[in-house]
């Protein structure tokens, strides 16, 4: 084989797994878009012990044929607060066996019972079916599309590994025999290297699903024995979760610990099944000759069926072990991957929502709702800060507070900038009309509360422009703001309570009563400072001082009122996803 005739078949063999790849994430993505708000409900709803959790992430991961957009709601709702660590783990078992299904259609459909003919006329009726008006019947024609580009993608695969005739190339058999025993049979170091080579395949081209196709046709073509074949899809088990977690490298804490006990889940599989290899690979020898009527060991044709049986056979023996051991994999999880307040990345980064990990417009709206209650949070933790500089007296401890209180409006604004940035970018034609309302009113309440910090910095400034003139507040004026600060400190509860609840059931009297309170306090502090200044009770520039910091209070007030409107003008919506609200733990003060 001449140069060029690698080049060609290089090219070749990536476009096929491309086309492949492609066909695969657009049905999947699709039928998620068909199922709207229901995956999430599933998630939300049938999750309530590991054993429930475990079906359903079989369940969705056979539905959407993906076992990383499985992971990817699985990380948003742990993020989101609506699953635990312990239910978690027990979807990512779950989707490990829906992943199977995978398998089989290649196996099946793609192997043994050859459809690549109907490749063409279903991506065909597809583009119709996406020319059409109707948001569903669009979504059905991107899955058939996919569909047909998956199969298409694996016939030219087939074809590409055909044209190399591996089973009776003299220098790949070569190098196959090289790994076998004079006793016929392949040692534990050579099926230890074939794993390492199908983790290392899976991390490479980013999908287990392409591996596995890839092993599958080998094999079928009686390019590798069947031992070698079981090998590659062990390793694929651990290249998957590989790049699960190179993928929440650059995410939260949750999201760590969830790729972390992907992992763990499949190593500690891996290495069981690798201590009973022969043992268990007889066992799939009985059971394909059974099924099929031949034995992986003398006929190609039956490896396919084998490898399928294989790897349903490990992931559901797998799941049915470790789930009793999914609270000690969390403690493990935990220990691997600790909370550590002091890093960069938790203090500059968003705690809820990562573009990473976001592939489903519809989904990424939980983790937005959270990340802005933590907004919120901290934006009510600044504020506290204030009434505190007016009072210290202290410089150090002063001078390191206004420092504070800078940092939390630096802090603020590049929340604001990226929590904005990801709900525009979830913003697209493929929402619902109620989650894109839902969407602009997220995009208002984050605006506000960037404002809302903006006013708290206005005031620390405001007071340090004060004590720079010598400027002192008579006892009255004191009482008076601390006043103005307890009612406002009332508004951000309540404002924070409409933050946290379902947007459905929130109610905006509470908060247009306090912004009323605040209003006609605001006009009572005026009224009375216009007349004391007309007595001099108190020199001008202590009156601006004054003024400036209740009218300051008062704007805060404006922004805080305009927060929970935007609630109530985005509360009609039909998504029930959010059906309670989440505890949001105390911010400490190095997170921030």
């Amino acid at each position: 084989m001449n140069i060029l005739n690698i080049i060609s078949f290089s090219v070749q063999i990536i476009g096929s797994l491309a086309l492949f790849l492609f066909g695969m994430k657009y049905m999947s993505e699709a039928i998620q878009h068909m199922a709207g708000s229901g995956l999430r409900n599933i998630l939300a709803t049938f999750t309530a012990n590991r054993f429930k959790a475990v079906l359903t992430g079989a369940f969705i991961t056979s539905a959407v044929q993906s076992s990383s957009a499985t992971t990817v709601m699985v990380v948003s709702f742990v993020n989101a607060g609506v699953l635990s660590l312990v239910n978690a783990i027990g979807v990512i078992m779950g989707a490990n066996i829906g992943t199977t299904v995978t398998a089989w259609l290649i196996t099946l459909f793609g192997i043994k019972y050859d459809i690549s003919t109907l490749s063409i006329p279903l991506i065909g009726v597809g583009f119709v079916c996406m020319m059409l008006k109707g948001k569903q019947v669009r979504h059905v024609g991107e899955f058939l599309v996919g569909f047909g580009l998956l199969f298409l993608g694996l016939t030219s695969l087939k074809e590409s590994i055909d044209n190399l005739d591996l089973a009776n190339n003299s220098h790949f058999i070569s190098f196959i025999t090289g790994f076998v025993s004079n006793s016929g049979s392949i040692g534990f170091g050579s099926i230890s290297l074939f794993v390492l080579i199908g983790t290392l395949l899976t991390v490479v081209l980013q999908s287990s699903s392409a591996t596995m196709a890839l092993t599958i046709i080998l094999c079928s073509q009686g390019a590798i024995p069947f031992e070698i074949a079981v090998a590659l899809v062990l390793g694929e088990n651990i290249g998957t979760t590989i790049t699960a977690n190179l993928a929440a490298a650059i995410g939260n804490v949750s999201a760590k610990r969830s790729a972390r006990s992907h992992l763990i889940f499949n190593l500690l599989g891996v290495i069981w099944v690798l201590l009973i290899f022969r043992f268990f690979l007889s066992g799939i020898n009985q059971l394909t000759i059974f099924f099929d009527g031949h034995s992986p060991y003398l006929t190609s044709a039956a490896i396919p069926i084998a490898l399928s049986l294989f790897h349903t056979a490990f992931n559901v023996l797998n799941t049915s072990m470790l789930v009793w051991f999914i609270p000690q994999i969390e403690y493990l999880t935990k220990f691997m991957v600790k909370t550590k307040s002091t890093d960069d990345d938790e203090i500059f980064k968003l705690e809820y929502i990562d573009s990473g990990f976001m592939k489903v417009d519809e989904i990424a709206i939980e983790s937005a709702k959270k990340e802005i209650q933590v907004f919120a949070k901290r934006i009510e933790k600044m504020f506290e800060f204030i009434p505190v500089l007016l009072d210290l007296k202290e410089a150090k401890e002063y001078t390191a507070l206004l420092k504070r209180i800078e940092h939390y409006e630096n802090v603020s604004d590049r929340m604001e900038i990226e929590i904005a940035n990801y709900l525009t970018k979830v913003s697209s034609d493929r929402l619902s009309a109620e989650t894109s309302c839902r969407v602009q009113g997220m995009l208002r309440i984050v605006d506000n509360l960037e404002s809302i910090a903006d006013q708290n910095y206005q005031l620390a400034k405001l007071i340090d422009t004060k004590n720079e003139q010598k400027i002192w507040f008579t006892p009255d004026m004191r009482q008076n703001i601390n006043a103005m600060f307890g009612l406002v400190r009332e508004a951000i509860k309540i404002m924070e309570e409409n933050l946290n609840a379902h947007y459905k059931t929130v109610e905006i009297g509470d908060a247009l009563q306090m912004e009323n309170t605040i209003n006609r306090y605001r006009d009572k502090l005026r009224d009375k400072h216009l007349e004391d200044l007309n007595k001099n009770i108190y020199p001008y520039q202590t009156g601006i001082a004054y003024s400036g910091m209740y009218a300051l209070l008062e704007k805060i007030g404006d922004h805080i009122i305009n927060v929970s409107e935007a609630i109530v003008n985005a509360k009609y919506t039909k998504d029930d996803s959010l059906t309670a609200p989440v505890r949001i733990e105390e911010l400490t003060d190095d997170d921030q």
